[in-house]
């Protein structure tokens, strides 16, 4: 509770409404109470007539009753917690806040104040958050609760019937409450309807119940009590599945109640309901821990601090690698990929390298690296056009470029001489046939 509360509490009035607060517990308290008597002491007690069956019965509701109650306990008596004082603002800070003469002013003091702190959700106008009540900054998912006088850390609703607030620290008692709660009810409303059913035969009966159809064997009061256990059972197990389905959604999206009504602001990216979704599993395990053993008991195994929350938008940054990395993760490959680009120039002439980049390959195939790089070249045999090749070829070495740009390149790959027209962007460089006069071989005009 807050110190606003406690200052309350010290007035006839304050002290009036901390008594009317705990009016809601007192009644569950007394409704759970009273199912305890009718269940085992009318029910099991005075109506069963087989012993064994009686043990059985007694002994799971007394499990369910525990861990019931326990959840219940936990969820009422778990404080809200205290923000520590490093996100307290001090008071000169304060009034020179409230002196501010325009947002803008009031947004750089906070943004300011809050460099070092670990918040990225923001008001309307991009500012960070601040408690005009308790004089702090608002870490992420807190929340001033006016019935509370504080700021509670992930806030999702202040419950009358736990007279607390829903918060980091409770949530799992909070929704395991509520399963133990549902299935408390279903358990009594499944093993009590047999003798409701046997309530409304018709038949002869006394103040020692049924003596003839009937086969109630509870006393005249004692049939009443089975009834209404009946009743209230299934009474509270309508309500209680809505809830619980709900909150059982929240926590499988890793959303808060108020959240769902109104989605957190952040810093980038704007409203988001979806802010925090880390997926089923991790939001799971972020309200209920890792470790399964305790997933089931009220006892405090909740992910984080309650101040600062994984998001959804750091998971992805973290799961996404670049294509360079997820390529060098790749490792190194066995051969050099002659991945050309048509509209690269080619600057100067080399030779080519056929040793290198080529021998994973056949050696009747080159791959083509011009526009159309599915087709191959077609190797041609040894021919006449050997010696001006080697012509060629010595010119190239002397640091002469005029011939390889004058004709087609060629090159001769294990004895057989291969035409490639030079381009430059996507238009094939001029020049004449490897020996005018002779007929050209085939494909030799196909652009590299």
């Amino acid at each position: 509770m807050g110190n606003d509360d406690h200052r309350r509490r010290k007035t006839p009035c304050g002290f009036c409404m901390a008594v009317f607060k705990w009016i809601p517990v007192l009644f569950i308290t007394a409704v759970i109470a009273w199912s305890y008597y009718a269940y085992v002491v009318e029910l099991c007690i005075r109506n069963s007539q087989n012993g064994i069956a009686m043990i059985f019965m007694l002994l799971f509701y007394h499990l369910f009753l525990t861990l019931f109650m326990w959840s219940y306990w936990r969820t009422i008596m778990t404080s809200v917690g205290r923000i520590p004082d490093q996100w307290r603002i001090p008071d000169e800070e304060v009034s020179r806040l409230f002196r501010a003469d325009s947002p803008e002013t009031q947004k750089r003091i906070l943004n300011n104040f809050a460099r070092d702190l670990p918040v990225t959700n923001r008001t309307m106008n991009g500012s960070v958050r601040f408690c005009e009540k308790c004089k702090i900054i608002k870490p992420d998912r807190a929340h001033h609760c006016s019935v509370c006088s504080c700021c509670v850390l992930k806030m999702d609703h202040h419950c009358p019937w736990v007279n607390n607030c829903v918060n980091f620290y409770n949530y799992k008692y909070f929704v395991l409450f509520l399963g133990y709660a549902l299935v408390y009810c279903l358990y009594v409303a499944f093993t009590s309807l047999h003798d409701f059913v046997e309530f409304w035969k018709v038949g002869a009966y006394d103040n020692n119940g049924y003596s003839a159809q009937g086969q109630l064997n509870a006393s005249g009061m004692g049939r009443f009590h089975i009834l209404f256990l009946f009743f209230i059972a299934i009474m509270f197990a309508i309500s209680l599945v809505s809830l619980f389905g709900y909150h059982i959604y929240l926590v499988l999206v890793n959303r808060t109640t108020l959240e769902s009504f109104r989605a957190p602001i952040f810093r980038v990216g704007g409203p988001d309901k979806n802010g925090y979704n880390l997926g089923r599993y991790a939001n799971f395990c972020e309200v209920f821990g890792d470790d399964w053993q305790y997933w089931f008991l009220p006892v405090f195994s909740s992910r984080g601090d309650g101040y600062s929350y994984p998001t959804s938008s750091d998971q992805s940054r973290v799961s996404t690698t670049s294509p360079v990395q997820r390529y060098d993760a790749m490792g190194d490959t066995a051969t050099s990929r002659l991945d050309g680009n048509p509209t690269d120039k080619l600057i100067g002439a080399s030779p080519l390298d056929t040793t290198n980049h080529h021998h994973n390959q056949s050696p009747h195939q080159v791959r083509s690296t011009s526009v159309q790089p599915t087709q191959l070249l077609q190797v041609q045999p040894s021919s006449p056009y050997q010696d001006e090749l080697n012509g060629r070829q010595e010119q190239l070495a002397n640091g002469s470029t005029a011939a390889a740009r004058s004709s087609p390149a060629e090159c001769v790959v294990n004895g057989a001489a291969v035409y490639i027209d030079m381009t430059i962007g996507d238009h094939p460089l001029k020049g004449a046939d490897p020996a005018k006069g002779s007929p050209r071989p085939a494909n030799g005009d196909l652009p590299v």
